[in-house]
């Protein structure tokens, strides 16, 4: 008892050399650290008798080196890290899982084998499959009461499969049970193995009992067609997935259950769906959607526990359901009944997103990101929504329209990234009307063609008139290429009714029989003079305005407009026009340019003036 006493205080004698020691080199290296305190056991060392078998006892001299460990010891543990690492993952993992796939093929050989010699009896082989897999659950707990976790569960799926494959050969190989014996078994042993997983805090249990209870109508299949029975089972796993979801932090196991719901839905469809189901199939699709947009209303709004950032399960599969529903829907129901189903799925995201906000206990980065998702895809559904109810320019003017209440809505509720969804479907608008509508005019200006391009540009202005008061830095570029577009805009659709105006009296003259080459000359010289004074007069009252408004921009694109006019009439019109049409061409395109000139030497805008200030203050920059 004296020797222990002795070392006891012996060792407490070396713990306050050490914390001395450690005192004074953070001491040298400029750490801040408190004055080490006498400490309650060295004042009791203190008091104690100083003996010890030690041939040198620790005094109370620092300045002694005293045996540690020395620090090479640490760099090889540091270079052997990855190593081991390695070596762990392939020794524990691996090879584990390795070993579970040839356990089960051995266990699927040997009741082959035992079947093809005749050695045991159809129902003894079960019963010896259902035994060796419960004495394998059993046994396994074993080794996790020792410590060994991750090697009990490797034995527990081991039994797990056991037992799946023993009912799967009592059914479909010997045919010793009916299905529904069977189906409630293989429901049992899922049921159990949740049972596991939730109280033992496995979330490979629950990985197993996912596969088992999807796994269970592909091994039971009987090659009939059992819709309901099939979806309503499918349902209820689902369901329950999402209430371990609900009460563990096991997110990611939803990604399995949409997978198997998918696998089993998609091969049902396949291979039994007809026209006289589609009202129930319509059903159970729409309970799926609804259960996996559940996900984010029943479970954590928090970060992913395996990578940085926001859960894939809460941000991916919201947009896979969403695009899966739809895909469903499109494949039962033609565009007129679609249109409805797009607008209903819209409005159900907008609902989803307005109960996000009022989660509590949530990460507020999260629930934000969430929030944009569903309003994304509820924006999605209506886009896609126009085109299937409208027709020709229509889909066109939903399109302008939709991205008008869009920038409307991101402004009075400040929600920015709204702005971006306005841009996609204004983009859609206008790259439509450009590209694929196809009007037909019958009178000048007043027809559906200039109204829809008036609506394009009003947009367009409404943006550009908007940016001083609303407009972010980052967004000043998209706004001036807004108002490039609506000048563009603006002149393809005044050359468009000049050219629509001349085409229609070609086809007066066609319907009269006047093919004379005279008068169809005529007609296109008159069209390409009007060109040439439409652009003209655009330029012009552009520079005004850019004049008017003091912006560059403006006047660049009236500089840019100008020059393509006088391009064409030195090039084109002097060669190809009339005389009478040739003399006012030159005559008013020179006016033109004579007023802009002046109103340059007139320097109104103060151009000069900024150019000077420019050039001095260069060399003191």
């Amino acid at each position: 008892m004296a020797d222990l006493q002795d070392e006891l205080v012996a060792l407490r004698a070396q713990m306050a050399a050490l914390s001395a020691r450690l005192y004074r080199v953070e001491q040298r290296l400029g750490l801040n650290s408190e004055t080490p305190s006498a400490s309650p056991d060295a004042e009791r060392q203190a008091r104690l008798p100083r003996v010890s078998p030690f041939p040198s006892p620790p005094e109370a001299r620092t300045d002694e080196p005293v045996p540690i460990s020395p620090p090479a010891l640490s760099f090889s543990v540091v270079h052997e890290e990855p190593r081991e690492e390695l070596e762990g993952q392939i020794g524990k993992l691996w090879l584990n899982r390795i070993g579970i796939i040839a356990i089960l093929t051995g266990v699927s050989y040997f009741i082959k084998y035992a079947f093809d010699n005749g050695w045991i009896g159809p129902a003894g082989r079960i019963a010896l499959g259902l035994l060796a897999g419960i004495g394998l659950i059993f046994w396994s707990e074993r080794f996790r009461a020792r410590g060994h976790a991750p090697f009990s569960y490797s034995l527990k799926a081991v039994g797990i499969g056991t037992l799946y494959l023993s009912l799967w050969g009592a059914f479909q190989v010997y045919h010793l049970v009916p299905s529904a014996a069977a189906f409630v078994a293989m429901i049992l042993v899922t049921a159990a193995t949740m049972t596991l997983a939730l109280t033992q805090d496995a979330e490979v249990l629950a990985a197993f009992a996912m596969i088992g209870g999807f796994s269970t109508p592909l091994l039971l299949s009987t090659g009939e067609n059992h819709e309901i029975v099939l979806f309503s089972y499918v349902c209820l796993l689902d369901v329950a997935m999402l209430a371990v979801a609900q009460a563990k932090p096991w997110r990611r196991l939803l990604v399995g259950s949409f997978t198997g719901t998918a696998i089993l839905y998609l091969g049902w469809f396949a291979e039994y769906y007809s026209k006289d189901q589609r009202l129930v199939t319509t059903l159970f699709t729409l309970v799926f959607a609804a259960i996996f947009a559940a996900i984010p209303l029943l479970t954590a709004l928090t970060g992913s526990r395996w990578h940085a950032g926001v859960s894939i399960t809460l941000t991916l599969l919201p947009l896979v359901n969403a695009g899966a529903v739809f895909l469903c829907l499109n494949a039962m129901y033609d565009n007129e009944t679609l249109t409805w189903f797009a607008l209903g799925l819209a409005a159900a995201y907008l609902v989803l997103s307005s109960r996000f906000k009022r989660r509590v206990g949530s990460q507020p980065d999260v629930v934000e990101i969430i929030n944009l998702l569903h309003v994304a895809i509820a924006l999605a559904f209506i886009t896609i929504a126009i085109p299937l109810k409208l027709n020709s320019h229509w889909i066109t003017l939903g399109w302008l329209v939709e991205s008008a209440v869009l920038l409307y809505i991101s402004v009075r509720t400040k929600t920015n990234f709204l702005r971006y969804f306005a841009a996609v479907t204004l983009s859609l608008g206008i790259v439509r009307l450009l590209v694929w509508d196809n009007f037909r005019v019958t009178r000048l200006i007043f027809n559906a063609r200039f109204a829809t391009y008036l609506v394009a540009i009003a947009i367009l202005a409404g943006i550009v008139a908007a940016a001083n008061r609303f407009a972010r830095e980052q967004e000043l570029p998209a706004v001036r290429l807004a108002s490039i577009l609506l000048n563009l805009l603006a002149l393809i659709a005044l050359t468009l009714e000049a050219s629509g105006f001349f085409q229609r009296q070609i086809g007066q003259l066609r319907q009269a029989h006047d093919q004379t080459a005279a008068t169809f000359h005529q007609i296109n010289l008159a069209r390409n003079f009007s060109y040439s004074l439409i652009w003209l007069a655009y330029g012009a009252g552009l520079m005004m305005f850019g004049f008017q408004r003091r912006s560059a921009l403006v006047r660049w694109q009236a500089l840019v407009l100008i020059a393509f006019t006088i391009g064409k009439v030195f090039l084109y019109d002097v060669s190809e026009l009339q005389q009478g049409y040739r003399i006012v061409s030159f005559i008013a395109l020179g006016a033109v340019l004579m007023g802009i000139s002046y109103i340059y030497h007139r320097d109104w805008l103060r151009l000069g003036a900024s150019a000077s200030a420019k050039s001095t203050e260069a060399p003191t920059a």
